[in-house]
C-alpha cells in the first residue's frame, strides 16, 4: 500500500539555524493550498515520494522557485550621481503549489555598530587589533580580489565586512559559530569569507610585505644588529614557534608535540612556523606547517631558506638562531657547552640581544592574532594560508607602526632542544670564537655575565666593586674543575685591566690566591 505525504505548513525537515547561512521553508499557501486526492496516483509524482523532504537546490530556476531576498548592502559600485536606483518588481504572486525560498533574517547590530564612522578609535583598535586606517588600507588593498557581484538571490557581501570577518577571527580565534552571530552570517559563509581574505592576502599582500632583503637592506639590516650586539654582518633573527592544533585524522603521531604534553598535561597537536625578522621585528622569510614533532634544526632543513642559503644567497652574512639549531656556516648560535669562558659568556650575552628580536617579534605575533594561540578549526591542508596571513598582517602592523594594545599580555613558551650534531661547520666555529674573542677585548662584551651566574674560587666567594662611578656588581668565580693551566691561561694571561674597561685592585689577591 501507498503512503501519500501531505506537505505540511512548516519546513519537513529541520535544519540547525548555526549550519546553514539560511534556510528553505517548504509549504503551500495556506489560503489557496489544495489537499492531494488519497486515491489518485497522479497527485504526488513518483519521483517526488522519496524526495519530498529534502532540501531544494539553489540553482533550480523553475519557477516554482521564489526567493525572498532581505534587504543587504552590496559590493557591486553603486548608483552614479544623479541615477535613482530603480526599484525591483515585486515577486510574482504565489500559486497554488508553489514553493518560496527565505534567507535566513540575522541580527547585524553588533557589525554595523563597528562599522559606524562616529565608533571610538580606542574601541575599534581593540577589536580589530589595528587602526581604522590601516583597516581602510587592508580593504583598498583586497578589495578588487574579494568582492563579488549580486546575483539574482541576494545582494553581495560588503568588502568591509568580508575583511573584517576575517580579521577579527584572526584576531580573537573565536569559533565561527560565535563570528556567525556577531556579523550576521552563516557558519559556512564566515568560513569560506576567511579562507577567501587569507588567500587574497597571501597573493596580494605577501609579495609586498614579506620580503627577503635586497643587497641594500641587508646591509643596513647589519648595521643595526651590530649596533645593537657589536656583532658583525648579521642580517636576521630566527625563531621557531609551536600552533596548536585539533589532532588530525591522517599522521596523527608525526603533529604530536611530546614536551608541551608533558608541560601541560594534556595530548599536545602542533605545527611549527620558522620565521626570520629584521631589527624591527619584521619577517622577511617563513616556512609554515610542518609537524610539531620534528626538532627546530630538521624544520630548517626543509625549509626554502636552508636551500637558498647554502647556494649562497647570505653572500657571507649571519643569520642568528638559538641553542636549538646548528651552528652554520651561515648560522651563528650561542656556546651550548658547560663551563664557559668569560669570552664564551660575553658572546651569549651579546648574542641573546639579537635573539630576543625575534622572540618579541613571535610575542607580538601570537598576542596580536588570538587564533595562533587556541587549537584552531581550519583544516591541516588550508593552515599555511591561514597562518601564512596572520605573519602578513603582523609585517602590515609593524610596518605602520601600530602599537599593541597594553591587555594583550602573551609569554611566549617554546622549548629549546640542542640538536644531536650542534656543530657542522669547522670555520663557522673558528669564525664564532674569533668573534667572541673581539667582543671581550674590545670592551663589547658587557659586564652581566659576571653576575647572571654564581661563581666560586676555591671556598670563598668574592665581591668587588667595578669601575670609579659609584656603580657596584656582585661578580663570583670558581675554579670549576678545571686544569690548573688552563686556568692560567684564560685569567692569568690575560690582564684584567684588559678583560675590562676599568682597574680592579684585588686582582693580584685573586690571580695569586690558592687553587683548589
Amino acid at each position: 500500500m501507498t503512503t501519500y505525504h501531505t506537505p505540511a505548513l512548516v519546513p519537513a525537515a529541520s535544519f540547525d539555524d548555526d549550519d546553514f547561512s539560511y534556510y528553505y521553508s517548504f509549504f503551500h499557501d495556506p489560503a489557496t493550498a489544495v489537499l492531494p486526492d488519497p486515491q489518485s496516483h497522479s497527485a504526488l509524482p513518483l519521483a517526488m515520494e522519496s524526495t519530498a523532504k529534502k532540501r531544494p537546490r539553489a540553482d533550480d530556476l523553475s519557477p516554482s522557485r521564489l526567493v525572498a531576498l532581505k534587504p543587504f548592502a552590496s559590493s557591486s559600485p553603486p548608483h552614479a550621481a544623479g541615477e535613482e536606483p530603480q526599484d525591483a518588481p515585486p515577486p510574482p504572486p504565489l500559486q497554488p503549489g508553489q514553493r518560496r525560498l527565505w534567507v535566513k533574517d540575522r541580527s547585524r547590530d553588533w557589525w554595523d555598530r563597528y562599522n559606524h564612522p562616529d565608533l571610538p578609535e580606542d574601541e575599534f583598535r581593540r577589536a580589530f587589533r589595528m587602526s581604522r586606517a590601516t583597516f581602510d588600507f587592508l580593504c583598498e588593498e583586497l578589495g578588487s580580489a574579494v568582492a563579488k557581484e549580486d546575483t539574482a538571490l541576494r545582494a553581495a557581501i560588503p568588502v568591509r565586512q568580508r575583511v573584517a570577518v576575517c580579521v577579527w577571527r584572526l584576531a580573537t580565534g573565536e569559533p565561527l559559530r560565535l563570528v556567525s552571530r556577531r556579523f550576521g552570517l552563516g557558519i559556512s559563509t564566515c568560513h569560506k569569507l576567511i579562507l577567501e581574505v587569507c588567500t587574497a592576502i597571501r597573493n596580494v599582500l605577501m609579495p609586498r610585505s614579506l620580503l627577503w632583503p635586497g643587497p641594500s637592506d641587508a646591509a643596513a639590516a647589519a648595521a643595526r644588529f651590530e649596533g645593537i650586539s657589536g656583532i658583525p654582518n648579521v642580517m636576521g633573527a630566527m625563531y621557531t614557534t609551536h600552533i596548536p592544533i585539533i589532532a588530525p585524522k591522517i599522521g596523527i603521531a608525526a603533529y604530536f608535540n611530546r614536551r608541551h604534553t608533558e608541560r601541560k598535561q594534556k595530548a599536545s597537536y602542533t605545527v611549527t612556523i620558522q620565521g626570520v625578522v629584521d631589527p624591527d621585528g619584521v619577517f622577511t622569510d617563513v616556512c609554515i606547517g610542518w609537524p610539531g614533532s620534528m626538532p627546530d634544526d630538521q624544520v630548517l632543513e626543509k625549509s626554502a631558506l636552508y636551500q637558498r642559503a647554502n647556494s649562497g644567497l647570505l653572500n657571507h652574512q649571519w643569520i642568528v638562531g638559538g641553542a636549538s639549531y646548528p651552528l652554520l656556516d651561515w648560522v651563528l648560535v650561542p656556546y651550548a657547552q658547560k663551563n664557559l669562558t668569560w669570552a664564551q659568556h660575553a658572546f651569549n650575552e651579546k648574542i641573546g640581544e639579537v635573539q630576543r628580536v625575534a622572540k618579541e617579534a613571535f610575542t607580538k605575533l601570537k598576542a596580536r592574532w588570538g587564533c595562533l594561540q587556541k587549537r584552531t578549526e581550519v583544516k591541516l591542508q588550508d593552515l599555511p594560508v591561514f597562518l601564512g596571513a596572520c605573519c602578513v598582517l603582523h609585517n602590515i602592523c609593524e610596518m605602520r607602526k601600530e602599537e599593541m594594545v597594553p591587555e594583550l599580555r602573551f609569554e611566549l613558551v617554546d622549548d629549546e632542544m640542542v640538536p644531536e650534531n650542534s656543530l657542522q661547520s669547522m670555520s663557522a666555529m673558528q669564525a664564532r670564537d674569533s668573534i667572541a674573542h673581539n667582543l671581550l677585548h674590545h670592551g663589547l662584551g658587557g659586564t652581566a655575565f659576571f653576575s647572571s651566574s654564581s661563581r666560586r674560587y676555591g671556598r670563598q666567594e668574592i665581591s668587588a666593586s667595578i669601575g670609579e662611578d659609584g656603580n657596584y656588581i656582585s661578580w663570583m668565580m670558581e675554579h670549576c674543575g678545571r686544569k690548573s693551566a688552563a686556568c692560567d691561561e684564560e685569567l692569568g694571561h690575560q690582564s684584567p685591566q684588559h678583560l675590562m674597561p676599568t682597574h680592579l685592585k684585588f686582582w693580584p689577591h685573586l690571580h695569586h690566591g690558592k687553587r683548589r
